[in-house]
């Protein structure tokens, strides 16, 4: 038997129980506000965000919380006490589920990521 993988973040999205979506949606949104020109992809099987052809952030949706990556060591210095109160590996921050999405917080952690992201365009391509 072949394994669903989603191809849209909307189809990503609705393999979640009903009670996690509108949590998925509003980490979708926080992105999309913070860089609303972002292409928006699957891949590594989890909701990317593209920009000039280079992804800028990465979520996934997890039992107990709601994963962003990659986490940068420099933007963990920067975003070091807003990010205090959050679990996470040493490349991701983990929000969970039982508790309001920091959707300010994601938003900073997108915009720390764009000042590092090489932004290419698209006519070199």
């Amino acid at each position: 038997m072949e394994t669903f993988k989603a191809k849209t973040i909307d189809e990503y999205i609705a393999t979640f129980p009903v009670e996690v979506r509108p949590l998925l949606e509003e980490v979708r949104e926080a992105i999309l506000n913070a860089i609303p020109d972002a292409e928006e992809a699957i891949s590594y099987d989890m909701p990317t965000f593209n920009l000039n052809g280079s992804y800028v952030i990465y979520f996934a949706g997890w039992k107990k919380h709601i994963a962003l990556y990659p986490i940068t060591e420099t933007m963990s210095a920067k975003l070091k006490e807003e990010l205090a109160g959050y679990k996470g590996t040493k490349n991701s921050v983990h929000f969970p589920l039982n508790k309001p999405m920091p959707v300010d917080l994601i938003a900073k952690i997108v915009e720390a990521k764009l000042i590092e992201t090489p932004r290419r365009s698209k006519a070199r391509r």
